[in-house]
Formats: structure tokens, sequence, C-alpha cells
């Protein structure tokens, strides 16, 4: 149940940190197929009228309490709606916001540098990669919708392992390897790899860590990507 004190009503042209998490949770129903940008789009709106349709609400496209509440009941893992009491983070800042920037950027293998809460050159291009990544707006700036993408949506991924993705299995790309080649091996699709992940685009590093689907094995197994390494998609190869 959606707790009353964290409870905001969105609609067509709101733009925040709860409208990431609006998305994400449509995506996992199978409601929305568009990319989580965290700006309450046209697209947006049917996806939360099919929403509301399909589960005996009014068709408003409004995100009142009632639909709130019936998201957060469904089957999807559920998020807390937040309003993040982060500060805006950019080039110069320091402290330990900083340091968590930093942790979860390393954790989602964006950094390689120290965890020393200095926002540097190398952690702003670091954030530059991830807003691209994700559909941000590339400005390096760490502010609500940056934020949210790092503390809601990708939270899962830096603790895989933990014990609620029983299905799924951690693959760290290596050179040589194409998605194609790695959906295959595991006998799933590019396409469920990329949603399991909340991959918006085609861009996959060496080195980067996958969860990869495994519906026949609970075992938890870890893969490297690496350089030579592309996604698949149709007849066009990407490498990158």
């Amino acid at each position: 149940m959606v707790n009353n004190e964290n409870f905001e009503e969105l609609k067509e042209g709101s733009s925040n940190d709860n409208v990431v998490i609006l998305q994400d949770k449509l995506k996992k129903l199978g409601f929305y197929s568009g990319s989580i940008t965290g700006s309450f789009d046209y697209s947006t709106k049917e996806a939360v009228m099919d929403f509301q349709e399909d589960y005996g609400l009014p068709p408003t496209g409004v995100v009142d309490y009632a639909t709130w509440n019936e998201l957060f009941n469904t089957g999807a893992t559920p998020f807390t709606i937040i309003k993040s009491t982060r500060p805006t983070l950019r080039l110069g800042s320091t402290g330990e916001d900083v340091k968590f920037l930093q942790t979860r950027l390393k954790d989602l293998m964006y950094y390689n540098g120290a965890i020393d809460g200095i926002f540097s050159n190398q952690t702003l291009n670091s954030v530059k990669e991830f807003q691209i990544n994700n559909n941000l707006t590339p400005d390096g700036v760490v502010g609500a919708n940056t934020w949210a993408a790092l503390e809601t949506l990708y939270s899962p991924l830096a603790i895989c392992g933990g014990g609620e993705n029983t299905n799924t299995t951690t693959y760290t790309v290596q050179a040589g390897d194409t998605l194609y080649g790695i959906a295959k091996k595991f006998n799933t699709t590019v396409d469920k790899i990329k949603e399991l992940n909340n991959l918006t685009n085609n861009t996959i590093r060496v080195g980067q860590k996958l969860l990869i689907p495994s519906p026949s094995s609970s075992e938890t197994t870890t893969y490297t990507v690496q350089a030579g390494d592309t996604f698949f998609m149709g007849n066009n190869e990407y490498l990158f």
C-alpha cells in the first residue's frame, strides 16, 4: 500500500523521479514499451490508461492514489515511491553524497576511480556515460532523474546475487562475445536481456555485468563484457 505522506498524483506533463518509478512499474507489467525517461508523455499516459482499464479503474490517464495502490499491489517488484533528499551534484561537489554516487557508479561498472568524495572530471565522465545509456540528459549533473535511476532502477543490479533474483544469472561480458551469442547460450532473447537490465540503448562495455534470465536454474554465475562485444538486433550487429 502506498503511504499517504509519499503519494503524488502524476499526469501528462509531470517530470520527476516518481515518473521514472511509474514507467518502470508499467514496463515490468507489460503496459509500457518506451524508454524510462522520467517525463510523463503521451505514450506513458496511454500505458496508464491501459493499466487502469485492465484493473477496473477509470481510464483517466492520471495516476491518482487508487492507481498507485493498484500498481504496488501487482506482481511487479515493488519500489518505494521516493522524493530524493540527496542534493544536486556537479563538477566540484564534495562530500558523502559524492562518495555514495561514486560507489553506485562503481557497482554498475561506470566508474573505476577512487571513492574519495570529490566530483572530478573522471566522475563527471562516468555520470555522463550513465545518463547517455539511460536516455537522460547527458549534462553530467546528478539531479532528481539521475538519482532516481541510480537509487531505484539499478539498486537490484548493484546487489545482484543477494537472494531475490534466483532465476537469473550474472554474466560479465568477455572479448569476442555478441549479445546474440550470449542469448543463445542461455536460451533466451536479446530483448529479454535488455529488459531485465533496464537497457534503453545498444551500448555495452567490456567487463559490464548483465543479468541473464535463467528459468531452469537458480544458480548464479559471473561473466565479464569484453572488447569486441556487440548487441544484435534483427539483421544489424552493433560493435563497441
